[in-house]
């Protein structure tokens, strides 16, 4: 029969299509607009920092994905640690400086390290050096989250889809 499709064939896409593409290079994916959701003064201390959420790009909701540059003396985020959610860092490029309660460490294209939630250990990447670094961060989206920070006045709770920085007293930002 000329002219029919086989039960079997793939369905062209279609360039006007709504949907994000099946593929992208990460680096086109446009960059976060903001750099922090931190409060004051905290999210100050995060300039020098770029995510691009790849994950929110292609409409992921289990598990969330950025691809993250640090300029050089940028960190990843404040120090803290999950109650449930866990955490991945991929090294794509330079050499961050893990800090860990467990201690300090030089990370190098290829390495990664992996959080487990709930151990308590707080966590954040520092980069020490004069280039860039470039780096995939992995998540997932467990619902009633609590993320302490150690060496700041700070803390987030997530419930009932609600979510909230306040001091470590509650006393809400």
């Amino acid at each position: 029969m000329s002219g029919s499709v086989p039960t079997n064939a793939r369905p062209e896409m279609s360039m006007s299509s709504s949907l994000p593409p099946i593929a992208i290079s990460a680096v086109d994916i446009p960059a976060r607009a903001a750099v922090s959701f931190y409060p004051e003064p905290f999210s100050a201390r995060m300039n020098g920092r770029e995510k691009r959420q790849l994950g929110e790009f292609f409409g992921l909701q289990n598990f969330g994905v950025n691809l993250t540059r640090l300029a050089p003396n940028a960190v990843s985020s404040l120090c803290h640690s999950h109650a449930k959610q866990d955490e991945f860092v991929y090294v794509v490029t330079g050499h961050p400086t893990l800090h860990t309660d467990q201690g300090r460490i030089r990370l190098a294209p290829g390495m990664c390290a992996g959080f487990k939630a709930g151990t308590g250990n707080s966590h954040h990447l520092l980069n020490e050096t004069s280039e860039e670094v470039l780096y995939l961060e992995v998540g997932d989206r467990t619902p009633n989250e609590q993320v302490t920070y150690p060496d700041d006045d700070l803390q987030f709770v997530r419930s009932e889809g609600k979510a909230q920085f306040a001091h470590k007293d509650g006393t809400p930002y």
